[in-house]
């Protein structure tokens, strides 16, 4: 059973950082994508950042040159880097995986198969 456990959110101010981590248990595909979502109160949900196991990396392009998402296959874990972060990126963030995917394809998935509990990510001006 696959289950992806969220940690790092937290508050911060404007133009500050933080890192989520996603460690992901019972999860062994050889071809898989995994990523963040995120989801605002009153707004869609929507991709942030992919990764896939081809290395390939796709990201939204609210964030790009600001977020970087990495993972560490010994540790089953992967993370998000969010720099220079601003109030709107303010949502409760979320670690996804598929497999037999695209880092792309998860990207603007609508419902991938597995999902975490979510953490939260508040930022102030």
């Amino acid at each position: 059973q696959v289950q992806l456990v969220e940690s790092g959110g937290g508050s911060v101010q404007a133009g500050g950082s933080l890192r989520l981590s996603c460690a992901a248990f019972g999860y062994t595909y050889s071809s898989y994508c995994m990523g963040w979502f995120r989801q605002a109160p009153g707004k869609k949900r929507e991709g942030v950042a992919a990764i896939d196991s081809d290395g390939s990396i796709s990201y939204a392009d609210s964030v790009k040159g600001r977020f970087t998402i990495s993972q560490d296959n010994a540790k089953n874990t992967l993370y998000l880097q969010m720099n220079s972060l601003k109030p709107e990126d303010t949502a409760m963030y979320y670690c996804a995986a598929d497999v037999y995917c695209t880092g792309s394809w998860l990207l603007i998935a609508r419902n991938p198969n597995y999902w975490g509990q979510g953490t939260q990510v508040t930022v102030s001006s």
